[in-house]
């Protein structure tokens, strides 16, 4: 692959750099009171473009078909809403004991209660076989849940940053975020046909407003003389995230392939991807909203700024094993089939 072709398709990840370095170089920028206003651009305009992107690309009716598998997306749900913030809360409690930076711990946090994402899921599932359908509809459901659920879950497991009161931020992520959801699948409704045929770049609207986001994120801490990372602690959060992501993955492929699990090779494929993946397009908007005015706010969305690659990166990695090893599986389940009794 040369290398024009790397930079289309990494763009993100590399702009993820570029933004950061930006504010770093001229943090006054995108500060708050700054010539972005991003308290109000960002805090409203730019979060709601994402939501509206959502909704209108969202494609709702591909997941009838998938809606019965109810014990498929209970166990996914369940994996990564419950089971997933819970285990990394008692891991967290053995790293306070270490000297890791205390705010990367509490992104750690921040990452475990986000839902999973709309895309990389997906895309990953479907280019190794899966069970396409199931993981549509887990990444789509899953998204809606999280409105509800991870606001909960940031503010049962770490509290809210400031005064702000609990109606106030749900006021807010209701406006920002299921508002817009809403009008753009009513949108998606009467425009169906020439969204079809004309394919926008959903993908690259809300990633390219995400990078704003992420910008205006950091140039609030690089304006903070008092805020310092610590070069030991993020290696070692690196680190934590991909023992992370091979633990959870290997967790939910042993339940998910156990005699009497009901689960197809297929079923499983989309399970293991669907149950660790977390949202970064739906997460740095939340996190911005419930803890709004935060200084540590960059801190606490670095791990997620490393889960999101990172997640992406061992998956594809790992796409021609698992499509290897669900292969053999289905040959040999059909065999099986075929056997006389």
């Amino acid at each position: 692959m040369g290398l024009l072709a790397r930079i289309r398709k990494e763009w993100f990840i590399i702009g993820i750099v570029l933004v950061i370095l930006s504010a770093k170089l001229q943090p006054s920028v995108g500060v708050r009171g700054g010539p972005l206003k991003p308290e109000i651009t960002i805090a409203y305009f730019a979060v709601s473009l994402i939501f509206f992107n959502s909704g209108l690309s969202l494609k709702t009716e591909e997941l009838t078909s998938a809606l019965l598998h109810v014990r498929l997306h209970l166990f996914v749900q369940s994996f990564t809403l419950v089971f997933f913030p819970l285990a990394v809360w008692l891991l967290l409690r053995v790293l306070a004991l270490t000297a890791i930076d205390q705010w990367l711990l509490r992104g750690l946090q921040t990452v475990s209660c986000m839902p999973p994402p709309v895309s990389s899921a997906v895309i990953l599932t479907k280019a190794v076989g899966g069970n396409e359908a199931a993981a549509i509809f887990n990444s789509a459901f899953g998204s809606f849940l999280g409105i509800i659920v991870t606001p909960v879950l940031l503010l049962l497991f770490l509290g809210s940053s400031s005064s702000v009161p609990f109606s106030s931020i749900f006021s807010q992520l209701f406006m920002t975020v299921v508002v817009p959801l809403i009008l753009g699948q009513v949108c998606r409704g009467f425009l169906r046909e020439c969204l079809e045929r004309r394919k926008p770049p959903f993908g690259t609207v809300s990633s390219a407003v995400l990078l704003m986001i992420i910008y205006t994120t950091f140039c609030d801490t690089f304006s903070n003389p008092n805020i310092e990372l610590d070069a030991t602690s993020l290696l070692l959060v690196v680190l934590i995230i991909f023992s992370i992501q091979v633990s959870f993955m290997l967790l939910t492929f042993a339940f998910s392939t156990r005699s009497g699990s009901g689960f197809s090779p297929a079923d499983t494929v989309a399970i293991v991807f669907c149950s660790t993946h977390k949202s970064l397009t739906l997460g740095i908007p939340m996190l911005k909203i419930v803890f709004e005015g935060y200084e540590h706010l960059s801190l606490i969305s670095v791990p997620l700024l490393i889960y999101h690659p990172a997640q992406i990166l061992l998956g594809s990695i790992l796409v021609p094993t698992i499509r290897t090893w669900m292969t053999s599986r289905q040959k040999a389940v059909k065999l099986s089939t075929l056997q006389p009794i």
